[in-house]
């Protein structure tokens, strides 16, 4: 699994949610989330027994993510170490953004497009409003070093099955590619994994969750 891939990731996901990053060491990126049950989360490059050691004996909630080719594997050293995995798993992806396919918004919404400028990076929000100006979907995405990391594409559960999550894809990819991005990355739950998989994203490495405390 290339570290650049998973630094980049990182980077735009921490400027999308204002994590506070902190020095690399272990062979693990190091992000200060700062929430109960989540205080820590270490991003493995290379994961080793020593680096799930640690975050097992770890005196506040701590979380490990690990994006491998070797799911399994790693779920077993995360397993014999003591750490409780998450049982499903999430998928770091990739696409080219200039072709990104762009449905026509269902009637009845508008979009709204904020930009905010954060440390070594801009983040764009699309939110789709519905006529009554209740939030339908939203989503953002941060601009770092010519990648568009994209975070928290959500629909709200009465405007499901429209397309919306599609839209706001759509809106982020092209507001990203007029500012000079190229190129998208995200991690992907599993009920976004068939969207983005649908709208042409490549699985670059499953990711394999656990932490200190159950999840």
């Amino acid at each position: 699994m290339p570290d650049d891939l998973i630094r980049r990731w990182e980077r735009g996901w921490s400027a999308c949610r204002g994590w506070t990053r902190q020095p690399e060491e272990r062979g693990a990126l190091r992000v200060l989330l700062g929430l109960p049950g989540r205080r820590r989360e270490l991003i493995a490059l290379r994961l080793s027994p020593e680096l799930a050691a640690e975050v097992a004996e770890a005196d506040e909630p701590t979380w490990l993510t690990v994006p491998t080719e070797h799911p399994a594997e790693a779920a077993r050293t995360l397993v014999e170490a003591g750490l409780h995995v998450r049982p499903t798993r999430e998928h770091l992806m990739t696409r080219p953004l200039p072709d990104h396919p762009a449905p026509l918004l269902p009637p009845g919404y508008h979009p709204v497009v904020t930009v905010t400028a954060v440390t070594a990076a801009a983040v764009l929000r699309v939110e789709l409003r519905h006529a009554d100006t209740s939030v339908a979907a939203s989503g953002q995405a941060a601009l770092v070093d010519g990648d568009t990391v994209f975070d928290r594409v959500e629909t709200a559960p009465q405007h499901r099955r429209k397309g919306l999550g599609s839209a706001v894809m759509a809106l982020l990819s092209a507001e990203a590619v007029r500012r000079g991005a190229t190129r998208g990355v995200l991690m992907a739950t599993p009920d976004g994994h068939a969207l983005y998989t649908a709208l042409g994203w490549s699985t670059a490495a499953e990711v394999v969750i656990a932490a200190n405390t159950p999840v």
